[in-house]
């Protein structure tokens, strides 16, 4: 089997709202698709959406061209043979993993497809039909914050992910106990100040909140500021920003920053990267997430399928972009979530195929 073609589109992904955290405000953005065609006639998709060019480095332009540099170079490969196609990749380009990603998603879905398998099967097996997802609320009042808390429990999810930071933190400590106070125990809190907390101002809130079982994810921007202040919080570490490939996965484990991780699987390189990673966090029992920056269902997908495979006591689930987005690229199979859990895709590789209609024409196309 080789690889005799390769599209790339642009899928408009806007927000039902406002989706805001302290470094950037999400309204609309636009999704990158690769389809990578076979001459066998089996096709595959990956996806990549960086959440803006605020929010890390990574951003929509940059990934196309991106792509642009990397497509030619892989026409003639067996993209069954993921590890050497990424081993071409990083031959052609140096970096811009969150591009690569959508290639190496793209050639898991033919794996799949070609040997009839699902992709977490490919990838170790799933723990179960379903997994579990969070739900992030947006930086809004304390109270407002609050308040949906406690729907989003009622609704049967039993993690929230609180945006914190970008403003005042005693509006921050406010709403962590105004949270707690509206929830039944059980739920578990993390506190996502997106890198924005100066040393100085998460430990005033670790302080503060010390009797809230939560964790504290990426409160600072950089792994020195963590390390400096990491033994004076009252709460466990999470990296997120920072968990940028395996080996600022291996940095942070190795220098003792972290208690658990929040990784992306197109800021570390798609889904064989994030399964070293996985399998890192295994080894050291870190709790960790499964998650992407933004996208529709063929991303959703990737992230459930590789969330399948960790082991259900350090999995914090899934995170999937699709109750904020308003519509699907897969209008029969699409990842959805129902009571705060996820059904795991039935179908070989990937388990979903974007609609033709919601593609339009390729704005590249190499072959």
């Amino acid at each position: 089997m080789k690889l005799v073609g390769i599209n790339v589109y642009n899928v408009d992904v806007p927000s039902v709202h406002q989706y805001r955290m302290a470094s950037a405000t999400v309204t609309h953005l636009q999704s990158t698709i690769v389809e990578l065609i076979t001459d066998s006639g089996l096709v595959g998709f990956g996806e990549t959406c960086p959440a803006g060019p605020v929010y890390q480095p990574q951003h929509m332009l940059g990934g196309r061209a991106a792509l642009q540099e990397i497509g030619p170079s892989l026409i003639g490969l067996d993209p069954r043979n993921i590890g050497q196609l990424n081993r071409a990749m990083n031959a052609t380009l140096n970096g811009s993993r969150y591009a690569k990603a959508a290639i190496d998603i793209a050639a898991w879905d033919i794996a799949g497809k070609a040997y009839n398998r699902r992709v977490c099967d490919l990838i170790g097996g799933a723990t179960g039909d379903t997994i579990p997802t969070y739900y992030s609320i947006t930086t809004a009042s304390p109270d407002e914050m609050a308040r949906e808390a406690r729907e989003r429990q009622r609704e049967g999810y039993e993690r929230v992910q609180l945006k914190i930071g970008g403003r005042d933190v005693e509006q921050d400590i406010e709403t962590l106990h105004k949270v707690k106070e509206a929830t039944k125990p059980g739920i578990r809190i993390a506190a996502d100040a997106n890198r924005s907390l100066t040393s100085r101002d998460a430990m005033f809130l670790s302080h503060r909140c010390r009797d809230i079982s939560m964790v504290m994810e990426q409160p600072c921007n950089t792994m020195e500021e963590i390390a400096a202040i990491r033994h004076q919080l009252c709460h466990p570490v999470y990296v997120d920003e920072l968990a940028e490939d395996v080996n600022s996965v291996m940095r942070a484990v190795s220098g003792g920053l972290v208690d658990g991780f929040g990784l992306k699987l197109t800021r570390l390189g798609g889904i064989l990267a994030v399964q070293t990673a996985r399998d890192i966090c295994d080894a050291r029992s870190l709790p960790h997430t499964c998650d992407d920056t933004w996208g529709g269902d063929v991303i959703a997908a990737a992230c459930v399928h590789v969330g399948a495979t960790v082991a259900p006591a350090r999995f914090e689930g899934s995170w999937i972009a699709a109750p904020y987005i308003r519509r699907h690229f897969d209008s029969e199979n699409h990842v959805q979530i129902e009571a705060g859990r996820i059904k795991v895709p039935t179908g070989p590789g990937l388990g979903v195929t974007p609609d033709k209609v919601h593609l339009g024409s390729p704005i590249m196309a190499f072959g």
